[in-house]
């Protein structure tokens, strides 16, 4: 994934931004606009409001886009205790909580406590979410279907694993919320990111019959 991380400071604080993860989303812009403005350049100005209010900002974007560093001596960001995997209607999965995204060998190559993985099949930075499911006309309620969630004595950390022009494999505790604010629990589970299982955000094996075929080099390092 070609992706230069771009850096915005002020004497408090310090926002980095990752183009390449940013769905546009626009939290950011629609709660502090006078520091987040697409028609300025540069269009990230941290010295435009406190430390704490582009901090406070800064968390809500859901795809991890955004970080933050002070430079004043206030709080990090805090890892959420509990590890939440959203189902966006018509969208992503929005994860938050302290997870990371393994390579096809078991190699940890992006740990965060935000991350939008796509589900529509389209996102040419697999498995990461690009905003490919708008042009795409991916539809979908966001609603859970048959559930199958496992559950097992595992840590507290989520673990995600793209497998092969095939699913999500979840491993580690996580709350999942569907779109009508239903939740289900569990450690274990295989998450459709090809955008045709019947039972999403379930995979129910529709990836082979259509022959779903992922590029996994931003997980697999290829672009390192």
């Amino acid at each position: 994934m070609n992706d230069k991380l771009r850096e915005y400071s002020s004497d408090e604080i310090t926002v980095t931004w990752s183009q390449a993860r940013c769905v546009h989303f626009a939290a950011c812009v629609r709660h502090l606009p006078n520091v987040f403005d697409t028609d300025k350049k540069p269009w990230v100005q941290p010295s435009r409001a406190s430390a704490e209010e582009v901090a406070d900002v800064v968390v809500q974007c859901p795809t991890g886009a955004l970080h933050f560093e002070r430079k004043d001596g206030g709080a990090a960001e805090e890892v959420p205790t509990d590890n939440t995997v959203e189902v966006a209607p018509n969208g992503p999965l929005y994860l938050r909580g302290d997870v990371v995204l393994l390579s096809s060998s078991g190699e940890p190559r992006l740990e965060d406590t935000r991350v939008a993985l796509c589900r529509c099949g389209a996102s040419r930075h697999q498995p990461l979410c690009d905003g490919s499911h708008q042009k795409a006309g991916f539809r979908d309620r966001g609603e859970l279907g048959n559930v199958q969630l496992d559950e097992k004595d595992v840590g507290g950390r989520l673990e995600v694993s793209p497998t092969a022009n095939g699913p999500l494999m979840l491993r580690g505790p996580f709350a999942l919320i569907g779109a009508d604010d239903e939740r289900e629990r569990g450690t274990h589970t295989a998450l459709c990111r090809c955008g045709a299982s019947g039972n999403k955000p379930f995979c129910d094996g529709t990836h082979r019959g259509i022959g779903f075929v992922s590029d996994d080099s931003v997980m697999d390092g290829a672009d390192e």
